[in-house]
Formats: structure tokens, C-alpha cells, sequence
């Protein structure tokens, strides 16, 4: 439990040091950095004592298999080996978790999604893919809510929604990308084959320990009506808000709360989770990660493709990683797409999305 990407000493002196300002004399006085320090405190245990039990498992498992070598019956032998399952998914489980160790993977996300260059087809396609992500976060019991949607005809033309659960953002970064959509039309009355794109965007949603400086004269605040198909659904005063940061020209919107303040709130997280992930990538220069979704929404930049015709089959480019069970992929069984993603980053491996556009 020691080395590599998990060094539990480690974490046992950062838990050990915390829990000792804890004890300091008017530690509780100040309410909101105590309740930051419990908070880090819970997530430090939160990667070290799942392993533990983890080795308790094993001990009990090692009786079993002492117990079913000296002449154990078929029942023995069945509860040997749910035990072992169960202990394998959740070793596989662990170590994922391990691979998730940035400042802020643990963190909730704010996913958007753009529909390329189609029209009705790619406002489809992007309304399939937040369909897609809603049920991948209700099969992770994740809350989700959707704080700003352009809708459209034929579907939508950009969403962005606020994922909340452990690991949120750590999961869904691997997202991040172009999404291309192959199949027979819907919306084409010769039922010819179509192909679609939209884009995918991820970023943390921050807390109070990370500090993002904005400046009020560096922002551009415009207030307007919410939009909709019209009738009860569309707000009647100028309630939604957009912000433009102007040295960076980041734009960011929410119109999810009838309150203008609660918009101005919501908009101003979304910008400091953008905000962040710009610079972060500026000080790094890993431009290319924040370019992903400034790439033309087309043929030869997508991350992932979604045949439907004549064939059904999704794959990841850029690890390889296949299913040929689109219905579920479609329905939120996505997580070992992420699981890949995850692996292949962590041992260096090359992931050029392009190299098999043409297969596909």
C-alpha cells in the first residue's frame, strides 16, 4: 500500500497533521475553515480506509480457502468464490479510485455539450449525449441539474449541467473531447446515412480552498429572458445572466433559477471552474487539453465514435476501447470507457484519436 500513484504513510501524516489543528485552542471559532479542514480530513480517509478493509477481505478469504482445501462441501466452495468476486471488483474498484488522485478530482463537474456543424441532426445528437450523461450519473446516484440549455428544433444546440458526487469531475474529464454520432437519419425521409458531431467539456466545480481572482471591471454582465418552446416555460423577466471574462473571452450563462441572483451565483461558479482550468493549463502549457473544445466540431478531431449503421459499435480512439452494446452505452454504461481513458493516461501510453478515424 506503498509507492507508485498510493503511498498510505503519506496520507496517514497528512490525516495525522490535520486532525492535530483540530485540537488547537479556538479551532472551532472559526466555523467555515474548521468545516474545510474536517471535510479534507474525511476525504484523506476516504482513500486509505476502503483499502484496509480491502486487506480484511483478504484475510477472510484466505480462511475460506483453508477451510475448502481440508475437504470443504459445495457450499464452502460457492462462498469461496462470491467472496473472491466480491473482493476483485472492489480491488478493481480501489484502484481506479488511486488513478483519480488530483487537487481535484474528487470534486462535483459542470459538463457541457455543443452541437456541431448539421443542424437538426447535430441538435439531436447533442440531446442524445446529455440523455447519455444523465443516466451515467443516476446509475452513480449522482445528482444532476441542468443550469443553462439553448434548445433547439430538432434537439438542443449546447447544455451545460451541474453533476454533484464523489469523483464527478475525476470521471467525466475523461470526456472530453469530440463526439461523432453515425447512423440512418431519422430526419432524412430518403433514410440515408448521416454522421454528426458534438462536443464535450468538463470542468471542476471549486471550493473554497482554491482561490480563482476575478475582477469586477474584468467582466461583461448581460441580463436577458430565459429561453424555451414558449407558454408557462419561458421567463417573463430578464432573470438569466451571462458573464463574459473579457482578457480570456471565456462566456459562461445560467438561466436554471427563476431569481436573477441565484443565476448570477450559479454563473459565477461555472466561471471560476473555467477560469481555473485555463489557467491551470496556461501554467502547464498542455494547451491541447483546453483546445479540445475550441476544435472544429467535425470529422478527424472526434474523441469517440457511435455507429449505429450499418453496424452498431462505439469506440474509444484513443484507447481502443469497444462495445458493441450501444443501447447501454446510450442508456449510461460508459464507465469503462473512463476506466481505460484513466489506465492509458496513467501508464503514458500513446492516445492519437485520429489514428482510426477511417476504420469506423
Amino acid at each position: 500500500m506503498s509507492g507508485g500513484v498510493f503511498d498510505s504513510a503519506a496520507i496517514d501524516k497528512k490525516i495525522a497533521e490535520k486532525e492535530a489543528l483540530t485540537s488547537e485552542p479556538g479551532f472551532w471559532s472559526d466555523t467555515e475553515k474548521a468545516g474545510r479542514i474536517m471535510n479534507e480530513i474525511k476525504k484523506l480517509k476516504s482513500r486509505v480506509e476502503p483499502w484496509r478493509e480491502l486487506l480484511k477481505q483478504q484475510d477472510d478469504l484466505e480462511a475460506m480457502y483453508e477451510l475448502a482445501s481440508e475437504g470443504g462441501g459445495k457450499d464452502e466452495v460457492a462462498e469461496l468464490q462470491n467472496m473472491y468476486n466480491a473482493a476483485k471488483a472492489e480491488f478493481e474498484k480501489l484502484n481506479i479510485l488511486n488513478l483519480l488522485s488530483g487537487d481535484v478530482d474528487q470534486n462535483n463537474a459542470f459538463l457541457s455539450i455543443h452541437a456541431g456543424a448539421g443542424g437538426t441532426e447535430a441538435e439531436d445528437w447533442a440531446y442524445m449525449l446529455s440523455r447519455m450523461y444523465t443516466r451515467w450519473a443516476e446509475r452513480h446516484g449522482f445528482k444532476l441539474e441542468v443550469v443553462d440549455m439553448e434548445e433547439a428544433e430538432g434537439g438542443i444546440k449546447s447544455i451545460t449541467m451541474q453533476i454533484d458526487g464523489e469523483y464527478a469531475y475525476g470521471y467525466l474529464k475523461c470526456e472530453v473531447g469530440i463526439h461523432r454520432l453515425v447512423r440512418i437519419s431519422p430526419f432524412d425521409a430518403n433514410a440515408r446515412r448521416h454522421t454528426s458531431f458534438s462536443s464535450v467539456y468538463v470542468y471542476p466545480i471549486l471550493d473554497d480552498t482554491i482561490d480563482v481572482n476575478i475582477r469586477p471591471e474584468d467582466l461583461r454582465v448581460d441580463t436577458y429572458r430565459a429561453g424555451g418552446k414558449g407558454g408557462q416555460h419561458v421567463n417573463k423577466t430578464e432573470s438569466a445572466v451571462r458573464f463574459t471574462h473579457v482578457p480570456t473571452g471565456i462566456v459562461v450563462a445560467c438561466q436554471s433559477e427563476r431569481s436573477q441572483l441565484m443565476n448570477r451565483e450559479i454563473a459565477m461558479n461555472i466561471l471560476r471552474s473555467r477560469l481555473y482550468e485555463y489557467y491551470r493549463e496556461q501554467k502547464e502549457k498542455e494547451n491541447s487539453k483546453y483546445s479540445a473544445e475550441k476544435k472544429e466540431i467535425s470529422w478527424g478531431n472526434q474523441i469517440r465514435s457511435y455507429v449505429f449503421q450499418p453496424y452498431t459499435m462505439v469506440k474509444d480512439h484513443r484507447t481502443k476501447c469497444e462495445s458493441g452494446n450501444i443501447q447501454a452505452v446510450m442508456d449510461g454504461d460508459i464507465d469503462a470507457f473512463m476506466d481505460a481513458f484513466l489506465i492509458a493516461q496513467w501508464k503514458g501510453l500513446p492516445m492519437d484519436s485520429s489514428a482510426d478515424d477511417e476504420k469506423m
